[in-house]
């Protein structure tokens, strides 16, 4: 009777299925800036003129694509913005997913693909963790960090790094 007991609380442990039944909406505006940006800078010496700002007035979308589903139903829109201060965002828009154990925001370099063959593939190359999923449904952003060369990633999945599986991933097209 102990070790099924062990047993049963270790996989559900493990498992969390009540996850599936419970939800966690998100709705985050797009970021005006990155917080390090925040921080003052130098003042400008009042004889030598400031240089015009090389940023656009607004966000920039670099990169789009619409999210398919892998292991469980998913949908949304994921873009890769520049900001007005020149850092990055990756913000998720209008995701509806399952939700589940260990979930992360990965940019990765591989292919897209549907149904069973693009469930494990994106762990196989190059990619990042941009931090685990905030919720699985709404709109949310999750910053890129500078030293990331996003001319290296091609494609965004919700990852499962419990089980190794792909929720739901986006290849990602210039706009």
């Amino acid at each position: 009777m102990v070790a099924v007991t062990l047993v049963l609380g270790v996989g559900l442990y493990w498992f969390q299925p009540w996850k599936l039944w419970q939800d966690a909406t998100v709705h985050e505006a797009l970021p005006a800036a990155s917080p390090s940006a925040a921080a003052p800078g130098p003042t400008p010496s009042p004889t030598i003129p400031a240089a015009a700002p090389s940023a656009p007035a607004g966000p920039q979308t670099l990169a789009q694509g619409t999210l398919i589903s892998h292991e469980h139903t998913t949908t949304g829109t994921a873009k890769l913005i520049r900001l007005p201060d020149g850092s990055r965002t990756l913000r998720l828009e209008n995701l509806d997913t399952s939700n589940g154990p260990d979930l992360r925001v990965w940019l990765t370099d591989a292919p897209v693909k549907e149904g069973t063959a693009g469930w494990s593939v994106f762990d196989d190359g190059k990619y990042v963790s941009l931090g685990k999923l905030k919720g699985n449904k709404g709109d949310q952003n999750y910053e890129i960090p500078a030293d990331v060369n996003l001319a290296d990633y091609s494609s965004v999945t919700i990852w499962c790094d419990r089980f190794d599986v792909s929720f739901g991933a986006a290849a990602l097209a210039t706009v």
